[in-house]
């Protein structure tokens, strides 16, 4: 009888649910109650399983939609922001409860520098120019951060999680480029439309081919992964001939720059070529530069080709500084973001405000014909200039040593690696974190969920092989 009364009350219960439903969409002409069992799923994962919404996240950041984008008064990305935002208030929660977190991912090294990001960037939170939006970005920069490293280092102790967390991103990356390549081929795949076919889902093609470029590398990786069965193997290298076409397509000079430079670090780190040697060559490449740079602007200036639907085009364009609008525009946003920071070295302008403040700071000669004085032509285009602008030389210092950081830890703990299957894959992992911050000397998307969640959850990776994995001999199980 107790089983029957339980059915019955499960009936009655849908019955209800379906005549609201239905009231309300005749009546009120709303659907937004049929939601209702979706969030309250999402709300029961959120208490008794956290790693499935981290997951989810995963599959749902290329998927989301800035409201933004749809001119509807919001700038928020659903349904991905709204999820990493409960998972920092969780995260909090449960700190501010028991406090405890694993001392081995909290003191790692890319740990300690995210704390100096976070330190720096409230400090110049309170000393800047426009207080309220710098707090906007600080609490966005936590929830994107606190997720995708600290929790996904949580997430990532079962190798499992890992292989899920990446393709559950590659599997919507690749709705993503499907969507993209049919609707660029509506227009014949020119060149100008590959700027915005793959709305509303990336605001432009940079952040679109910054992912792409991220993600083809740890595809790679997986093609090189042992293991792996015959099947699966086959299926990972039609993601990486997508990925590739969609890379190609996609018109985003610098995620091809992003991946010769990470091919270039492969070679160095296969030759075994000691990093002081490295950045020995860096640091005379520089010199030559500053040295010879009126020779070299001189002849950066006699190149006129311009971007177009053209692969070889597009890549002799990519040193075009005397007409190409898009190179043009980045250097007069470096210039503004130069002179913004000799008006305030110390703390900067504040966090997020570069687009409010810059426009008087630009020159007349260097504006172009896509400049805009209203604040809403997006940032300074580096992920090292614009914190240069908005918080001084320790921020953008801090930005560098991030990447120094992580970089050096992921070398080193492949050097380190006993398992092959852990070597692969903290390899890809540094290979296309390091991707991401050569793209980032062009354009800054740490402020978008987009390449955010990728970026910081790849640190936490590197940082969950090195602590966990790299004395292992074995990977599969939890440690």
């Amino acid at each position: 009888m107790e089983k029957k009364a339980k059915i019955a009350w499960l009936y009655v219960i849908a019955a209800l649910f379906v005549a609201v439903g239905l009231f309300l969409v005749v009546k009120k002409n709303t659907y937004l109650f049929f939601a209702l069992p979706v969030v309250l799923g999402i709300l029961l994962l959120y208490v008794f399983s956290m790693d499935k919404v981290l997951l989810l996240t995963a599959f749902t950041v290329p998927l989301s939609v800035n409201l933004k984008a749809l001119d509807v008064g919001l700038a928020i990305s659903l349904p991905a922001e709204p999820l990493l935002m409960g998972l920092l208030v969780l995260f909090v929660a449960k700190m501010l409860y028991d406090g405890q977190y694993d001392k081995r991912i909290s003191l790692h090294p890319i740990a300690i520098v995210i704390y100096c990001m976070f330190a720096w960037m409230i400090v110049t939170t309170i000393t800047s120019e426009m207080p309220v939006v710098s707090i906007k970005f600080l609490l966005s920069r936590l929830w994107f951060v606190v997720p995708a490293f600290f929790l996904c280092a949580m997430l990532f102790k079962d190798p499992k999680n890992i292989h899920r967390f990446i393709w559950l991103y590659i599997a919507a990356l690749c709705i993503v480029c499907v969507y993209t390549i049919i609707h660029h081929a509506q227009f014949g795949f020119d060149g100008d439309s590959a700027h915005w076919v793959m709305t509303p889902f990336y605001n432009d093609h940079t952040a679109y081919g910054a992912a792409l470029a991220i993600y083809l590398i740890l595809a790679l990786a997986y093609v090189f992964l042992p293991g792996v069965k015959r099947s699966r193997r086959l299926i990972i290298i039609g993601v990486v001939v997508l990925l590739s076409v969609a890379l190609m397509l996609s018109n985003c000079r610098a995620a091809w720059l992003s991946m010769i430079a990470a091919l270039g670090v492969l070679i160095c780190i296969l030759l075994k070529i000691k990093f002081r040697w490295i950045a020995a060559a860096i640091v005379i490449l520089v010199g030559l530069f500053f040295a010879f740079q009126n020779q070299i602007i001189d002849a950066l200036e006699k190149n006129n080709q311009d971007a177009s639907g053209d692969l070889v085009e597009n890549i002799q364009s990519i040193t075009n500084i005397s007409t190409d609008a898009s190179n043009l525009e980045r250097i007069n946003r470096w210039q503004s973001a130069f002179r913004l920071f000799h008006e305030r070295p110390v703390f900067g302008w504040g966090p997020g405000t570069y687009q409010f403040v810059y426009a008087p700071f630009q020159m007349s000669k260097e504006k172009t014909i896509i400049s805009t004085n209203a604040g809403d032509g997006g940032n300074a285009h580096s992920e090292y200039f614009g914190p240069l602008a908005e918080q001084g030389l320790v921020g953008s210092l801090i930005m560098v040593v991030l990447v120094v950081v992580t970089v050096t830890c992921g070398i080193k703990t492949y050097a380190r690696c006993k398992n092959k299957t852990a070597k692969v894959l903290v390899l890809g992992a540094t290979l296309a974190f390091f991707s991401y911050f050569i793209h980032g000397f062009l354009n800054n998307f740490l402020d978008t969920d987009k390449l955010a969640v990728p970026v910081w959850s790849l640190a936490a990776l590197i940082a969950v092989i090195d602590v966990y994995y790299a004395d292992k001999d074995t990977f599969e199980s939890q440690p």
